[in-house]
Parts: structure tokens; sequence; C-alpha cells
């Protein structure tokens, strides 16, 4: 569905399907996905020129349009990056479309079981846990229902992160537009990852006892913003994005 909000090729009929409904449900939600994919670019960005050059971006799903590994290239060739997806047939087409890129490596993995993300094989031998790592989870935790225990996850990634490592991310608000957000909510309890909204509270905690950089939890479009925006055209895009560090 993702890749189809975004314009790619790489989707199905009924990603489709469910993705018009959820875009008649909210008319603004193409402008919601891209400026979602907007932040992840330039939150790549800045922690590539920071000199941060290993990515772990869990929850990628299907490469599309500015994928992380090519962010972070056009800063440092050198940097190491590793998607995670739960999805076997995600993660296969995935590796088809990666295989040429250096550096770079696709998984299968559960976010639900973070420790088996950190021990597998191709996640230890590319990224180097010693030394500060990004951890990227955008768009993705709202799809950890509660009873999944999306804090504890998040807890358990961010002990095995060196100081210095950075936490990018961006969550459905429960604060915004509640009548659009219910809709939304309702058209993916038909897919395969129903999605649970959060409160600015809630989002934070994820956070942990990361510090977070200027301007801190905002929408997704204040973070950084490369042209101006104002704050109605930003309270339209219901994600909340941040960006923390370990100290």
């Amino acid at each position: 569905m993702y890749d189809y909000y975004l314009g790619g090729k790489d989707h199905y009929q009924v990603d489709r399907a469910r993705a018009d409904e959820a875009i008649l449900a909210d008319p603004t939600l193409l402008t919601l996905i891209k400026e979602n994919r907007a932040f992840l670019g330039r939150a790549v960005r800045y922690l590539s020129q920071q000199g941060i050059d290993q990515f772990l971006d869990i929850g990628t799903g299907l490469p599309t349009q500015q994928n992380v590994h090519q962010i972070a290239h056009s800063v440092n060739p050198d940097a190491r990056v590793v998607y995670v997806d739960y999805d076997e047939q995600v993660v296969a087409h995935g590796r088809a479309l990666l295989a040429d890129v250096g550096e770079t490596r696709m998984v299968q993995a559960d976010l639900r079981r973070p420790q088996e993300i950190l021990d597998h094989p191709d996640v230890k031998r590319t990224l180097d846990f010693s030394k500060p790592v990004a951890l990227l989870l955008v768009a993705t935790l709202h799809f950890v229902p509660d009873e999944d225990d999306p804090a504890g996850v998040m807890a358990e990634l961010r002990d095995a992160l060196a100081p210095g490592s950075h936490l990018a991310l961006t969550h459905a608000s429960a604060d915004g537009v509640p009548d659009v957000v219910a809709k939304v909510v309702e058209v993916y309890k038909r897919t395969s990852a129903p999605g649970t909204p959060r409160t600015g509270d809630q989002v934070m905690g994820l956070f942990g006892d990361f510090e977070l950089l200027d301007p801190g939890l905002v929408w997704a479009p204040l973070w950084r913003p490369e042209r101006p925006v104002s704050l109605e055209e930003a309270l339209r895009v219901w994600f909340y994005a941040g960006v923390g560090r370990k100290p």
C-alpha cells in the first residue's frame, strides 16, 4: 500500500483496493504519506551529515522512492544499511532489488521480537553495535498493538545501541483530526496490519531517555522543513515525528 501511495509499481490489486479506501476516508492521505517520506529523507540526510554511517531501518516495506541507502550513500558512499521487514514476499522482492547495492542488506524478522533482529547474522555482519547506529522506525510502530508491548520492544532496541546512536520515528497521532483518523483506522482493520494511533505523550515514551533534537516531537512537516510550513498545513498531517540521541 505504501508503494502505491508513493506512485511506485511494486504492489498488488488488493493493496490498491485498500489504499483507495483509505484515501476515500482521508483525501489528504497522499500528502500525509509523502510528508512522512520527506521526513525520512531529511532525518537520514541530517544524521549522515553528523557522521552516522550505520542505519537499521525496521518495517521498511518494499524499496521505493528515495530509499535510506540512496540518501545515506549520497553523503557517505561507505554507509551501511540494513532493512528489516517481516513480510516474506516483501523481503524476497527487496533482496532482488538491492542485489547490486553494496553495504546494504534486507532481512526478514519481526519487530515484536527485537532480539531476533539484533541476533540476525546479516545484521551482525553489516552493523557494528559498539559504534553509533541510526535506528529508523518510520510509520511502523503504530502497527504494533498495545498487547505486543511497543514500549518494551523499543526499550530492548534502545538498550542495544551505543551512546551517540539516534532514533528517528514517525507515528500516527491519536491527537489530530479524530474523525479522519478513526475512518482510516477502520480501513486498516481489514488489512494484515491494523493501526493503533497514539497520543503525543505515548509517542514521547517510545524515545525513553534519548534526548530529542530540536524541534522535538512535532507534526512531521515541522521537523526541520526545507520550506516554510504553516501550522494549519502541518496539522493536516496527523503523524508525529522526532529524532532522539542516546546520551
